[in-house]
C-alpha cells in the first residue's frame, strides 16, 4: 500500500510538472534597437522604434526651478498624473510622465514587457528629458508598479542620472510576504492558463476615498480591468526586485505611504523600510490610501513634496516619519 502511494504522489508531482512546463508566460520583449531614443511633443520614441505616449505639465510663467518624471501604476497610464502635474506646475515644477509598455496606449497592451525594459525606457526618457532643462534638478517619481521600476532602475547597471527619488506607495509585495497559497496559485496559473484574465472584483479593495476619480477611471478606455495571469507574474517578479534591492537605493530619497493602503499590505511596505539606507525621507498620512496623490488630501503629500525638492532637510507639512 505504502509502495502504491508513493508511486501515485510521484505520479502526481510528474503530471503537475509536466503541465507547468508545458506553458510559460508570455514576454513582450523589446526588439533590436533601430534609433537612438528621443522624446517628441507626444510621444517617447524608444530604441527599438516603440512609440510611448507623453504628456507635461509646465509652470505657467516658463520658470522652471525642478522636473519631476513620474511612473504610472500597474493597468494605468500617464494621466495618472494630471491633478499632482497641475498642483506641482503651480509651484514652478515641470512634469513628464509616459505610456510603459502594454499598459495605457502604448503598443502591447496587457501583455508584460520584461523587467530590464522597463528599467531601459526609464533611463533613456530621463536622459532625454535632461536635454530640455540642462542644470535643473530632476526627481523620478515612482507610483505604485512605477514606484518597483524606479527602484529596479536605480540600483541597476544603467541608472536613470536624476537628483533624488519618490517613491509613492510603492509596489514591493515580493513572494517573501505573500501566503503560501497565493506564491502556489500564481506559479501554477501563470504556467498554465497565462492568458487567463481576472478583473480583481470581489476582493473589496478600496484604492482611493476619491470616489469621484474612481469613477472617472472606470469610464476610461484606457485603464486596463482585466490583467492575464501572466502580467500578474511579471510584475511579482519585478516586486520581488524592488523589495530586494531597496538596500541599494541612493539618496536622497523619499517615501510617502498611506496608512489606509489596502493595495500593497505593510508588512512588505515595512520589510522595504528597514532595509532601506538610513537618511530615506519617510512620511506617512494618516488618512492616506494607496493613490495618496489623488485622494480628497491629495494636496498634503503633494504639498512635501514641493517642500522636500526645495529643500531636502525642510520640515513636511503634512506626513509624519513615524507610524502613528
Amino acid at each position: 500500500m505504502s509502495r502504491i502511494r508513493t508511486i501515485s504522489i510521484s505520479g502526481i508531482i510528474a503530471a503537475v510538472l509536466f503541465i507547468i512546463s508545458a506553458c510559460s508566460p508570455v514576454v513582450n520583449y523589446p526588439g533590436k534597437q533601430v534609433s537612438e531614443p528621443v522624446v517628441q511633443k507626444d510621444n517617447f520614441v524608444t530604441g527599438d522604434g516603440v512609440l510611448l505616449p507623453v504628456r507635461s505639465w509646465l509652470p505657467q510663467n516658463g520658470a522652471v526651478k525642478a522636473v519631476i518624471v513620474g511612473l504610472h501604476g500597474f493597468n494605468d497610464y500617464s494621466n495618472f498624473f494630471a491633478s499632482p502635474g497641475n498642483y506641482l506646475s503651480r509651484h514652478g515644477i515641470a512634469s513628464y510622465t509616459y505610456d510603459q509598455r502594454g499598459f495605457g496606449g502604448a503598443p502591447g497592451r496587457g501583455l508584460w514587457s520584461g523587467i530590464e525594459a522597463y528599467s531601459n525606457d526609464l533611463s533613456s526618457f530621463v536622459k532625454e528629458i535632461r536635454k530640455r532643462h540642462p542644470g535643473v534638478p530632476l526627481y523620478v517619481l515612482g507610483e505604485s508598479m512605477g514606484g518597483a521600476v524606479t527602484i529596479v532602475a536605480m540600483t541597476g547597471s544603467n541608472p536613470p542620472q536624476v537628483d533624488g527619488v519618490i517613491l509613492v506607495a510603492p509596489a514591493v509585495w515580493g513572494r517573501v510576504a505573500m501566503p503560501w497559497y497565493q506564491r502556489w496559485m500564481l506559479a501554477l496559473t501563470s504556467h498554465t492558463v497565462p492568458w487567463m484574465e481576472l478583473t480583481g472584483k470581489g476582493l473589496h479593495v478600496t484604492p482611493s476615498d476619491n470616489i469621484e476619480m474612481l469613477r472617472a477611471l472606470g469610464r476610461d478606455p484606457l485603464v486596463i480591468r482585466s490583467t492575464r495571469v501572466d502580467t500578474l507574474y511579471g510584475l511579482t517578479n519585478l516586486m520581488d526586485e524592488a523589495l530586494a534591492r531597496s538596500e541599494k537605493m541612493p539618496l536622497p530619497t523619499l517615501v510617502q505611504y498611506g496608512e489606509n493602503d489596502q493595495v500593497i499590505p505593510k508588512e512588505p511596505t515595512f520589510m522595504m523600510l528597514e532595509k532601506i539606507p538610513k537618511g530615506t525621507r519617510k512620511a506617512f498620512y494618516k488618512q492616506g490610501y494607496h493613490m495618496l496623490l489623488r485622494d480628497l488630501r491629495g494636496d498634503m503629500p503633494l504639498a512635501d513634496i514641493a517642500a522636500w525638492i526645495d529643500n531636502h532637510d525642510n520640515r513636511l507639512l503634512y506626513g509624519t516619519d513615524t507610524w502613528e
